[in-house]
């Protein structure tokens, strides 16, 4: 099973059984999640207080893996990371409804894992909640357009048959980018959101956030999709 945004005609293509592509999945979002709160934890210790700075090195540091996850595991299961492209992305009505279920498990449970990973890295307690302050209209319109931007790029992607090293380079840095353009700092993933409710470290978010941060990349999602109908109708 391809990504929904990977041309089915590209030399790559693989039949690859359904447990192979759920570990491939759990495996490239756990270490997406690796990256993002490893590198934030790392970023803030070296940083010396300087918010800016540990901000660049922790965007710069989730591009490159986004990037490299992507390109490495697209063969196997699509490199999706994230239920809304399984569920929500181009194509995804292509993909049965059992396996899109299956798809968000894997990766929420790979990305609740490498909190416990990171942790274990950096000498933390392993069981935190984090009380990071992530709310608020502004908050929450910026994590939609940065949902509605991963999706749109995804959906131009396949439209523009993009070979996989340009696709995972625009997904990797819209990413970038969005940490910067939005005040949300560009979650634009349920799974990544979750998990990190559960780190008390510079890229946390309260648990009693997380619902409309997840409502909020749910409607940037739909809203990509039927920008992209009608533009391809």
């Amino acid at each position: 099973m391809l990504a929904p945004w990977i041309p089915a005609t590209m030399p790559f293509a693989m039949v690859v059984s359904l447990s192979r592509r759920l570990m491939a999945e759990a495996m490239g979002t756990c270490m997406l999640v690796v990256t993002v709160v490893g590198s934030g934890i790392m970023a803030e210790r070296l940083s010396a207080g300087q918010q800016a700075l540990a901000l660049l090195a922790n965007a710069l540091a989730t591009g490159a893996g986004l990037f490299v996850w992507i390109v490495t595991l697209a063969p196997l299961s699509g490199a999706h990371f994230n239920p809304l492209v399984s569920g929500l992305g181009p194509g995804s009505r292509d993909i049965p409804r059992p396996e899109r279920v299956g798809y968000g498990v894997a990766q929420t449970a790979g990305a609740l894992v490498a909190i416990l990973m990171v942790h274990a890295m950096f000498g933390l307690p392993l069981v935190q909640v984090s009380d990071t302050v992530r709310t608020g209209p502004g908050t929450w319109l910026a994590e939609g357009l940065a949902t509605m931007a991963l999706l749109s790029v995804l959906h131009g992607a396949r439209r523009a048959g993009h070979g996989l090293v340009l696709t995972a380079a625009s997904v990797a840095l819209v990413i970038v980018a969005g940490y910067w353009a939005t005040a949300s700092t560009s979650f634009a993933n349920p799974a990544v959101t979750l998990a990190r409710a559960f780190t008390d470290t510079f890229t946390g978010i309260r648990p009693v956030d997380v619902p409309a941060f997840v409502a909020a990349q749910l409607a940037g999602a739909w809203l990509a999709g039927l920008v992209w109908r009608g533009v391809e109708d």
